[in-house]
């Protein structure tokens, strides 16, 4: 009887939620005739998977990561029904199958003939159902969304080189003192970075790529992108997740070294430049999904969302930066839950009336990545904090401005964006979680936000503050393996004599670069424990710093001037 009484509640909220749905429909057409659902589904009963089975849906690499960190293989990591779509594709031969989310238990659709969404929702297993847009597909899609996709088999590395030229990666990596994890070894070998963005046009030309290839450490390229019509007269516009990998995987000493050149790479296409709509959050989650059943140890997504003017009746507020409203956010915290580090782009809207964060940077358990220059000072376009339930938000701030990176033309370029902030911080996440094996995602992102500079006094600009990676190494390693500086520098910023001193020794020769990686100064030291620096001369910036000291050992220091 109580069950009849639920079912009858049920159906009579379906059938209340589809005249709000059609009431909304009809202010939608005036603006932008929805084409795209996505369809919320009640249970994931009589599925042909099963959690004792995960091999079915979830790669060896994926299981042997869940075991190691003791993460639990629930029923939210069952794939949706497939008889439950069956079902819904039934209903109409124009629906196409656009995404879909196991943890959301959703399917995404393109269905053009607006008087079949209430036969959906009137189907016992589906719960509600959102216009999230308005594409127009060409007759068949040129992609079929991989569900359960298999990573190519990886057991090669590159060995760690005795001496990195940066190049011009020098000052992003050295902000966030990185050069240090490097000299010890760990340069993301053994690490698959996912990296979820808006095009990889170009890609197969780069140097870094063919790298990649060659030493089996590129675990494949998956499009999410229907057969959209696309009105770009060009490709060139698809570039945007090229130059972000590049400023990662990048291994070309003397010109530009990466933060993780050693690490593999899957390449995660989630985002079509041509519009601006919500259901790039679909794409986005089934991205995440993706990243973790072919057992990715790091994401890189330096996308964002906070409007939509291609479907305005999906846009959004700093109320919905709660981490909750979004799908895209919420599958973040889940990825980062599921033993991923994830890093986000905060956005770049810091100079508008809209300045917040965008989501998913408002997930927990994240890395929301603020952008600054190399001197360590706020980019203005950066997105600021917080998110509109007070969590300190961006978590950390990262270089920004005039970022170092490879165009599709294999050329280096220099970018600002927080899109470029992100991945120099996620190559060094990997590196770090290399060197730390033993700590979990959630431990190591929490690390890196201690290591921050103003993580006891974080602010909306900066969050965190911008991290200290060998920091966090040095200080979790144990104390028979600690290695304290060797070196002092004081005081920084300095204005004219910048002094350095060993005290365990002398100091042999100093070397000092600007933010471009080059050289500006090189003395050779009469073997002293104490080395005063004139630097007058020096413009006022960011300067890295290579000091060999008595026992031949190189250590590299920064400073502003």
């Amino acid at each position: 009887m109580y069950f009849c009484k639920f079912l009858y509640m049920k159906n009579m909220i379906k059938k209340l939620y589809f005249l709000i749905l059609c009431f909304g429909m009809s202010f939608a057409i005036d603006a932008q005739n929805p084409t795209c659902y996505r369809i919320y589904l009640s249970d994931k009963n009589n599925s042909p998977y099963s959690i004792e089975n995960p091999s079915e849906y979830l790669s060896q690499r994926a299981i042997d990561k869940r075991t190691r960190f003791n993460i639990p293989i629930t029923e939210q990591d069952l794939p949706v029904n497939q008889e439950y779509k069956q079902q819904i594709f039934a209903l109409d031969a124009e629906m196409q199958l656009l995404s879909v989310s196991k943890w959301m238990n959703t399917v995404t659709i393109y269905c053009p003939d607006s008087t079949v969404v209430p036969q959906i929702l009137n189907l016992p297993f589906v719960d509600s159902i959102k216009a999230v847009g308005n594409y127009i597909l060409h007759d068949a899609p040129v992609y079929q969304n991989p569900e359960n996709p298999v990573p190519l088999v990886h057991n090669s590395s590159i060995p760690t080189k005795d001496a990195i030229d940066y190049g011009a990666g020098l000052a992003q990596i050295a902000l966030l003192n990185g050069i240090p994890l490097h000299e010890e070894g760990f340069c993301g070998e053994g690490m698959l970075i996912a990296v979820i963005d808006g095009g990889f046009f170009g890609i197969e030309t780069t140097s870094f790529y063919q790298e990649l290839v060659n030493s089996g450490r590129f675990f494949g390229h998956y499009s999410l992108m229907p057969n959209f019509v696309d009105t770009l007269a060009d490709g060139w516009a698809e570039v945007h997740g090229t130059i972000v990998t590049s400023t990662m995987a990048a291994n070309t000493n003397g010109e530009l070294v990466g933060t993780a050149p050693g690490a593999s790479y899957a390449l995660i296409h989630t985002e079509w430049v041509g519009s601006e709509e919500i259901i790039e959050e679909d794409f986005w989650a089934n991205g995440a999904e993706i990243a973790d059943s072919i057992g990715a140890d790091v994401i890189n997504s330096s996308l964002g969302y906070r409007m939509f003017p291609d479907f305005p009746q999906n846009d959004i507020t700093y109320e919905n930066m709660d981490g909750v409203h979004s799908i895209a956010s919420r599958c973040a915290t889940i990825l980062g839950q599921k033993g991923v580090v994830v890093c986000v782009a905060a956005g770049n809207d810091g100079n508008g009336e809209f300045y917040h964060i965008n989501r998913p940077g408002d997930a927990f358990d994240i890395l929301c990545v603020g952008a600054c220059t190399s001197d360590s000072i706020i980019a203005s376009f950066s997105s600021r904090g917080y998110s509109y339930d007070g969590r300190v938000k961006p978590d950390i701030t990262s270089m920004g401005v005039q970022t170092a990176c490879y165009n599709p033309n294999n050329m280096l370029a220099f970018t600002n964006g927080t899109s470029l902030a992100t991945p120099v911080a996620t190559g060094l996440c990997a590196c770090l979680w290399q060197a730390m094996p033993q700590y979990t995602s959630t431990e190591i992102m929490q690390m890196i936000r201690e290591s921050g500079h103003l993580y006891n006094n974080p602010n909306p600009e900066y969050g965190y503050g911008i991290p200290n990676f060998y920091q966090v190494y040095t200080s979790h390693v144990g104390l028979n393996d600690y290695k304290p500086l060797q070196l002092s520098v004081y005081p920084n910023p300095v204005t004219d004599k910048l002094t350095l001193t060993n005290p365990d020794g002398n100091i042999q020769n100093v070397t000092l670069y600007n933010a471009a990686g080059q050289l500006v100064l090189q003395t050779d030291v009469p073997h002293s424990p104490i080395l005063e620096i004139n630097v007058t001369s020096l413009p006022n910036g960011f300067y890295i710093g290579t000091a060999t000291l008595n026992n031949n050992q190189t250590t590299t220091f920064k400073f502003v001037k």
